[in-house]
């Protein structure tokens, strides 16, 4: 019913956005909220950021509200990731809702973590979308959203450069960081329960172990084979986020002896969240016994 409620709403907006006017606040819509770091930190006080899935909601499900669409109609333009879930259902739907807004889809970017058996080069279905969590892919990322601050206000290229710089000054510190951190340790395992960190795992030779798996929860006979890997492992730290039901990361460390940590990856504050994932990961592997 709510669906059908937003769906409606964005046919109203629709018609009332044929003549693509806008109320002179320039607004850039992204999805998810560490994107809106990433336009504050290069464009400065320049744009208002609409950010579509709030803290706290999982951005695989969720759905607009009637504020969010509104602030879409007035947006200059679309920061999108390109693979999550909500966007799957929703993007295209937005696009229509506002068809002169510049789009940027910063999975285009990025060499994605595919689907097994999947080869495919470019928009690949089932893609993990969860690449901002590598410092790598954030380089890519800024580089991106740079070019499409300046696109939207080339007078304001020379501000933008320079606070580029700054961004990847800081996004290079974290890189050296996470590849000083993880260089010295054999023991590379670390737990979630949904895969919210291939790409960190993927860019510094770490393996991820994920208890949820395409969107869906253990079965029995998985619980018991996870339960096996995180005694075989050692695994002491489950990484949890608060969007999601931590009852089976619960029951897995109940039987390991490990205990939860909640993760954050979809702050808003990028640069805070990264720098504490890389220390909770590297805090995780000390624990083992070599």
């Amino acid at each position: 019913m709510r669906k059908l409620f937003i769906y409606c709403f964005l046919l109203i907006t629709v018609s009332c956005n044929q003549t693509g006017s806008y109320s002179g606040e320039k607004i850039i819509t992204v999805s998810i909220p560490p994107f809106k770091y990433f336009i504050d930190a290069i464009g400065g006080n320049d744009f208002k950021v609409n950010i579509m899935v709030p803290a706290g909601a999982n951005p695989h499900i969720y759905e607009p509200v009637p504020e969010q669409i509104t602030n879409l109609r007035k947006s200059v333009a679309y920061v999108s990731d390109g693979y999550l879930g909500f966007e799957m259902t929703w993007l295209d739907r937005f696009y229509e809702t506002n068809p002169h807004m510049r789009r940027l889809s910063l999975g285009q970017n990025i060499d994605l973590i595919k689907p097994v058996g999947n080869t495919e080069s470019g928009n690949v279905e089932g893609a993990d979308p969860h690449f901002w969590v590598s410092p790598l892919c954030a380089l890519k990322m800024a580089d991106a959203i740079k070019s499409l601050l300046t696109d939207i206000n080339p007078d304001k290229r020379e501000k933008y450069e320079l606070n580029y710089s700054n961004l990847v000054k800081s996004i290079n510190d974290l890189d050296s960081k996470a590849r000083e951190l993880y260089s010295g340790n054999s023991n590379r395992s670390f737990m979630t329960f949904h895969p919210t960190l291939g790409y960190l795992a993927r860019d510094y030779g770490l393996n991820q172990i994920a208890v949820e798996k395409e969107g869906k929860e253990p079965t029995p006979s998985s619980m018991k084979e996870l339960i096996d890997i995180g005694k075989a492992e050692k695994i002491n730290v489950i990484f949890v986020q608060r969007e999601y039901d931590t009852k089976n990361a619960r029951a897995i460390a109940a039987e390991t002896g490990a205990v939860l940590e909640i993760i954050d990856p979809l702050s808003e504050n990028w640069a805070a969240s990264e720098q504490q994932i890389i220390d909770a990961v590297y805090k995780s592997f000390k624990g083992k016994q070599e």
